[in-house]
């Protein structure tokens, strides 16, 4: 059974701290924005926005649990922990709150990694979690700017942003990340 849209917010507001619901705040009011700008349901991208962090927070045995018991993708165990709650996120966003839309639940999935062959919903989620208005990190302006342009160039310029990051950090670059980034270069 589907939640309505108020019980979802308080369902998901509650399992977060409150500086991570003003994000998920403000991811919301980005992918309205960028789906009304590029042509997606900004229904749909609400509702992913909504949902895209649900499992953040969770403690890491409990989503290495859900991964492993689920059939999910386990190569994320090998990557960083960062990774895991978009793959809970989406499995936890059919089981507990009923979305069975498949292009919302991939919304979820793949708002941090990206994926080859993004969907406009992808995108939009995806980008709206690097500019939403809360956001504050070296570079973040530069893809607000991007993604006036175009939603590839935004998502290009992040990717960019996160992949240098890690280079300067010495940390495993999760390959979907790389491979997402040269599809949509690719598409240009």
């Amino acid at each position: 059974m589907e939640l309505s849209r108020d019980e979802l917010i308080r369902a998901v507001s509650g399992q977060m701290p409150e500086k991570r619901w003003k994000h998920t705040l403000g991811v919301m009011e980005s992918a309205v924005l960028l789906a009304e700008k590029y042509g997606a349901d900004p229904v749909k991208a609400d509702l992913a926005a909504i949902l895209h962090d649900v499992a953040k927070y969770w403690p890491v045995s409990e989503m290495e649990a859900v991964i492993r018991d689920n059939g999910l993708n386990e190569e994320l165990l090998q990557h960083d922990k960062q990774l895991w709650h978009s793959e809970v996120g989406a499995f936890v966003a059919k089981r507990d709150y009923g979305i069975d839309d498949e292009e919302i639940i991939n919304a979820i999935r793949w708002h941090t990694s990206g994926r080859v062959g993004m969907s406009l919903l992808d995108k939009v989620v995806c980008l709206a979690d690097y500019i939403e208005p809360g956001r504050d990190f070296p570079g973040v302006n530069h893809i607000r700017e991007q993604a006036e342009l175009s939603l590839e160039e935004g998502l290009i310029a992040g990717f960019d942003s996160t992949i240098s990051l890690l280079i300067s950090q010495r940390r495993v670059i999760y390959p979907l990340t790389m491979l997402s980034r040269n599809d949509l270069i690719a598409h240009l």
